[in-house]
């Protein structure tokens, strides 16, 4: 909810040459949002922090709280999350508070979320994050402040790239196969 006129963004109809395309909303911090984001079009909504009754009004839409202990994790998930973000991940010890938490939390998917550089997207994936969120590498403000597509593309592409060289793993007959894939990308222009 940070990029200013998201949902004029979403109903424009500007991703239409892109079929594939999955399209949310992040920093959704009430269900007015909420509902105002699906309501544009929004697949998925994200929070930094858990939002009950975003939770409990937003239907077939996947909602990914933000948590940042382990009772938060096991609170949302206990609520309903499939997926939880765990925010802010750098602060709070970046893949080493992911490789602790996925000790206890093996069952629930997470999303590792701020201050993620693309050299480190293998070591999350490695140490069990679902998926990684890449605003700070991708979204450089200079970039976006100039309006300088071209470099936000080029570093999409490197995190695209260094994401699917991650995205193998070995079998038990010591084969390798492809793991399940998506490259969750967000951000938008701040206002300065």
């Amino acid at each position: 909810m940070t990029t200013p006129d998201v949902f004029e963004v979403l109903h424009s109809g500007r991703f239409k040459e892109y079929p594939s395309s999955v399209l949310g909303v992040g920093t959704v911090l009430n269900d007015m949002d909420a509902k105002s984001a699906i309501k544009a079009g929004a697949r998925f909504l994200m929070s930094p922090a858990m939002v009950k009754d975003i939770l409990d009004d937003i239907g077939e839409v996947l909602y990914i709280p933000g948590v940042m202990t382990p009772t938060e994790v096991l609170n949302a998930h206990n609520a309903g999350a499939q997926v939880v973000k765990v925010y802010p991940v750098s602060v709070l010890g970046g893949v080493q508070y992911i490789t602790a938490l996925k000790k206890s939390f093996s069952h629930i998917p997470m999303v590792a979320s701020q201050g993620i550089m693309l050299d480190s997207i293998g070591a999350y994936i490695h140490e069990g994050a679902s998926e990684v969120l890449l605003s700070d590498a991708i979204f450089k403000k200079d970039a976006m402040r100039k309006r300088n597509y071209g470099r936000i593309h080029e570093l999409a592409c490197r995190a695209k790239t260094t994401r699917q060289r991650n995205q193998m793993e070995e079998s038990d007959d010591n084969t390798l196969t492809r793991k399940g894939f998506s490259l969750q990308i967000h951000g938008g222009i701040e206002n300065d």
